[in-house]
């Protein structure tokens, strides 16, 4: 608008004299025209210049807020990713059970899988319409990534288990089972550290696996201590090692004066191996002066022990077909005779011994039956006194019909062989016997489809039987109750979550 308003004026009087109609116009008027018209000039220049530095400056601005926001929209977007595939953020998983287990009398009753006489030696049998308790798993996770690449894992892990149907549980046992912090793809670790992660803290180790049929692992290993996963020592071979602490607390030097007691710590050393679908486990575990343990009968408790475990992960249903299958040979002696749990018993003896194998299977019969089967064995002797003798074997399978997207029929036989001859320990008498347990379970849950499916919500009736003999076991287990016999039915409701 300036320059235009300036023009109008000094182009009409160029025009005029450019006509002749200011032929009489002094030098005077010219020489005002001249300095008007070269300030227009030197106005329009500056407007230009001025114009031109206001676009740069908009421009640069432009730019770098583009920049920017296109750095800030990557660096939320590789967030995102991180955290909707785990790498990064907070994170919650849980594993929890509820259920009321009622007999023929409307009266609780005794159950879980470990309720035969072999149970406290490891025997279990399976667990459908057989579970009385509440017992719930909160898992904290919270994933770090760093710049560098390296990534850190932090877990806390809360657990409560109780036995009574009551709102409110005076003698709640709650626990903090883990606590540690993992780290991995370390930029410094090269060769075959490459793609190790190392840990420390109070954990179950990454490799327990388990039997969820019989609520059983084939091998169970946790403490607190430090490890390292995934070194590659070859093409072939994968590796873990760790050292992992435990305690034998508050147990009687004297059985005669139980008020004289000590403590000891129970160390385990592992080393687990992978070659494939083969697992090679070893152990090494050690508890100083847990020898001056009395565990009665004359015998002093074990100070050390070896266990090992051949196992086979395999991918299909024992090679027949589609599903999976695994399979594991366990032994230990002294300390090692306690093959599942590692380091957990100290009244073990140097000569104890034991033997376990135990497998399973997953398939479909048809696109809406599926059964996964399962065997499992121990032998053991010279347990907890000279001479002592346990034997005892469960076959199980547990069957289930999808008739519905909603509701599925389960069904579950599991049939338990025991021979156990405890040579007085404890109390206990020599039994051998039979059990066996039946249950229906119409079960139903927000989607079927596969055995991992969960949660759901089950009604079940069940029916077992057992040899009389066993009920002569221990005077103070659930076969040596008043009124705990065979041929009994029980029913109930349960549910069952994990996430």
């Amino acid at each position: 608008m300036k320059t235009a308003l300036l023009r109008t004026p000094l182009v009409a009087a160029v025009a005029m004299a450019s006509l002749g109609f200011c032929a009489g116009a002094s030098a005077d008027t010219a020489s005002l025209e001249q300095r008007l018209l070269e300030l227009e000039s030197r106005i329009a220049a500056a407007e230009q210049r001025a114009a031109a530095a206001e676009q740069r400056a908009e421009l640069a601005e432009a730019q770098a807020e583009n920049r920017l926001a296109a750095d800030e929209v990557e660096e939320r977007l590789a967030k995102v990713e991180r955290q909707a595939s785990g790498e990064e953020g907070f994170s919650f998983d849980v594993y929890a059970r509820s259920g009321l287990l009622l007999g023929e009398d409307r009266k609780s009753i005794e159950g879980g899988p470990y309720v035969t006489p072999a149970g406290g030696l490891g025997g279990a049998v399976g667990r459908l319409g057989n579970e009385p308790d509440t017992y719930a798993e909160a898992i904290l996770n919270y994933r770090m990534q760093y710049d560098n690449g390296a990534k850190a894992l932090y877990r806390t892990m809360l657990a409560s288990g109780t036995r009574t149907s009551d709102d409110w549980d005076d003698d709640s046992d709650l626990n903090v089972r883990q606590v540690y912090a993992e780290f991995s793809e370390l930029p410094s670790f090269t060769g075959a550290f490459e793609n190790a992660s190392i840990w420390a803290g109070k954990r179950f180790d990454r490799d327990n696996f388990d039997i969820h049929w019989l609520d059983s692992d084939f091998i169970f290993l946790a403490g607190t201590g430090a490890g390292i996963y995934d070194m590659q020592l070859a093409d072939n071979w994968r590796s873990h090692f760790s050292l992992y602490g435990r305690s034998f607390s508050d147990y009687p030097v004297d059985r005669e004066n139980p008020g004289v007691t000590d403590d000891t710590d129970s160390l385990i050393l592992t080393s687990n191996n992978y070659f494939g679908n083969w697992q090679w486990m070893v152990n090494a575990l050690s508890a100083a002066d847990n020898e001056e343990r009395d565990i009665g009968e004359g015998q002093a408790a074990a100070n050390g022990g070896f266990h090992t475990m051949v196992a086979y992960h395999g991918d299909s249903f024992f090679g027949l077909g589609e599903g999976s299958f695994k399979v594991a040979l366990l032994h230990g002696r002294g300390l090692g005779a306690e093959v599942k749990g590692l380091g957990s018993d100290g009244n073990l003896t140097d000569d104890a011994q034991a033997t376990r194998l135990g497998l399973y299977g997953t398939t479909y019969l048809t696109p809406s039956w599926r059964i996964a089967p399962v065997l499992f064995g121990e032998m053991s002797k010279d347990r907890y006194v000279d001479g002592d003798e346990y034997e005892w074997l469960t076959l199980s399978a547990r069957l289930a019909n999808e008739i519905t997207q909603n509701f599925e029929m389960q069904y579950e036989a599991s049939y338990q062989y025991m021979d156990l001859a405890p040579n007085g320990y404890d109390g206990r008498n020599a039994v051998s016997g039979d059990f066996g347990k039946f249950t229906i379970a119409p079960t139903f849950k927000p989607q079927v489809g596969g055995f991992w499916q969960r949660p759901e919500v089950r009604v079940f009736a069940s029916y077992t039987d057992w040899t009389s003999e066993l009920n002569d076991y221990q005077v103070d287990s659930a076969f040596g109750s008043d009124g705990f016999t065979g041929g009994q039915w029980s029913f109930g409701v349960q549910t069952e979550v994990w996430f």
